[in-house]
C-alpha cells in the first residue's frame, strides 16, 4: 500500500503493456489511477482517478524504485513487456 492506495494488476490487464492500477481498499477501477511502466521504470499516467498530483508523484517514485521486481511478477502472467518495447 502506497499513499493509502493498493498497487495491483489483474489477469485481465495482461493483454496490454505492463501497467499498474492504484486503487483504494475497494479495489475497483472506478476512481483508480492507471500507470503504464516503461523499460527504464518511468511511468505514463493514463488515468489519474481521484488521486492527487502528490499521491501520483509518490506512486511513480515507488514504481521507479521497484519496477524490476514488479516486472518479475508481471512476466509470470504475460508475454507483453514494458510500454514501448
Amino acid at each position: 500500500m502506497i499513499c493509502g492506495y493498493y498497487l495491483y494488476f489483474t489477469s485481465h490487464c495482461i493483454i496490454e503493456a505492463m501497467h499498474v492500477h492504484a486503487s483504494d481498499r475497494r479495489l475497483t477501477e472506478r476512481g483508480s489511477a492507471k500507470l503504464f511502466v516503461k523499460g527504464n521504470g518511468d511511468t505514463l499516467v493514463t488515468e489519474q482517478g481521484e488521486l492527487t498530483d502528490k499521491q501520483i508523484r509518490i506512486i511513480r517514485d515507488f514504481i521507479k524504485l521497484n519496477y524490476k521486481e514488479m516486472y518479475l511478477k508481471w512476466s509470470q502472467m504475460s508475454d507483453n513487456g514494458f510500454l514501448g518495447d
